[in-house]
């Protein structure tokens, strides 16, 4: 069983009056306690969530698609795919493929079985969420806004996008890499993707001394295809259905 972490150090006794003109003491209680307040949030994220009632994939892509492009019609579809599984679909909740991905899920859905999620982040632009979500959470930094993603999260599909995706790819990457992310389906669909992964071979591994060990290069699942995704996903949503309550 893992020991509980010690409390942070704090430079100063919690009955010590500080006064305000003294700047540099002042700073240093404020720091303590944001740091002690890191701490907590750190403590609280080893515990891991209950399994859900229904498998949950997050889909990750640009948010500067529009509807007639053949990349939203094919997320869209993707998500309605999964969402006839009885998954919920979990995106950005903004614009482009995250709105494809959330119209796909509430289309296949008339129901009201599943939902579709959105995840938001305070830009200070694109503030509204598309109007296909259906359950929206707002953060206001990038750092909490994607563990949310992790914490809610039972796969990861990574479509084409530019610098936010590659932040959210990178970083699921690089927790199941370190191992902080349990096993986790964990999917680029298209040829960027791949030629993301040729060069991450090509400067990353294949050099001396390797920056990064051939194995990192199997964790992600390359495919070309919404096709090809559609069918790791149903293969993992059924392994996932077979899987005790915990």
């Amino acid at each position: 069983m893992s020991q509980p972490l010690p409390p942070p150090e704090r430079p100063f006794s919690t009955a010590e009056t500080i006064p305000l003109e003294d700047a540099e003491a002042a700073f240093a209680i404020v720091q303590d306690s944001v740091l002690g307040l890191w701490e907590v949030v750190n403590n609280l994220t080893r515990i891991r969530p209950p399994r859900r009632d229904r498998y949950r994939v997050t889909i990750f892509g640009s948010a500067r698609m529009a509807p007639e492009d053949p990349l939203y019609v094919g997320v869209r579809d993707l998500a309605s795919e999964l969402t006839s599984l009885g998954c919920d679909i979990v995106t950005g909740g903004g614009p482009g493929l995250m709105q494809a991905a959330n119209e796909g899920s509430v289309c296949a859905d008339p129901q009201d079985r599943t939902r579709s999620i959105g995840i938001r982040v305070d830009l200070g632009f694109e503030q509204a969420a598309n109007p296909f979500v259906e359950d929206i959470y707002r953060h206001r930094t990038f750092f909490s806004r994607l563990h949310h993603f992790v914490l809610i999260s039972d796969a990861f599909v990574v479509v084409p996008g530019g610098i936010g995706t590659s932040l959210e790819a990178l970083m699921i990457w690089q927790l199941l890499q370190a191992r902080k992310l349990h096993p986790t389906p964990f999917i680029f669909v298209g040829e960027m993707w791949a030629t993301l992964m040729t060069w991450v071979d090509r400067y990353m591994v294949d050099v001396s001394p390797a920056m990064a060990d051939p194995a990192d290069l199997s964790i992600p699942q390359c495919v070309d295809s919404f096709e090809a995704a559609i069918a790791l996903l149903r293969a993992a949503h059924g392994q996932w259905q077979q899987q005790p309550p915990s």
